[in-house]
């Protein structure tokens, strides 16, 4: 399970250090793809084939499904990790997400979620608690 937050910067060529706990259980090699609410989606290689399974089985008669198994696997790359703990995000990649230079990884249970920094201060800024929490009781989660 990915946990924590982690501050970085992405150089000039795009390689992104990633962090030591993460890379643990990421392993050598991972799929980073396009995620929700504007940031990259990152999963480990056994996590990725589970995700990918659910998206290819959805109908392909429904519209809304051929859209979410299209926005997922078409931006997603298989990353390498190299001798300095860096990866190579993808243009396309940083662009989707806005990532210049400051950035935020985040675990978040079954994946990592990369952010850019001014993104992800902005979306945690907007957040009313309460108001998910409520939410989130809804769906029989409750603290």
């Amino acid at each position: 399970m990915f946990m924590s937050e982690y501050n970085h910067t992405v150089d000039a060529k795009g390689r992104l250090i990633v962090p030591s706990k993460f890379r643990e259980q990421l392993g050598d090699e991972f799929v980073v793809t396009k995620g929700m609410d504007g940031c990259l989606f990152v999963y480990a290689n056994d996590d990725w084939n589970a995700f990918e399974q659910k998206l290819t089985s959805l109908p392909l008669i429904n519209k809304e499904a051929r859209k979410f198994a299209r926005f997922f696997l078409a931006g997603a790359a298989q990353v390498e990790v190299d001798k300095q703990g860096r990866i190579l995000l993808p243009a396309n990649l940083r662009e989707f997400a806005s990532l210049e230079k400051d950035v935020v990884l985040v675990g978040v249970g079954s994946r990592i979620e990369i952010w850019s920094r001014e993104n992800w201060v902005n979306m945690d800024a907007d957040s009313d608690m309460d108001d998910i929490a409520a939410a989130m009781e809804g769906l029989g989660l409750t603290i």
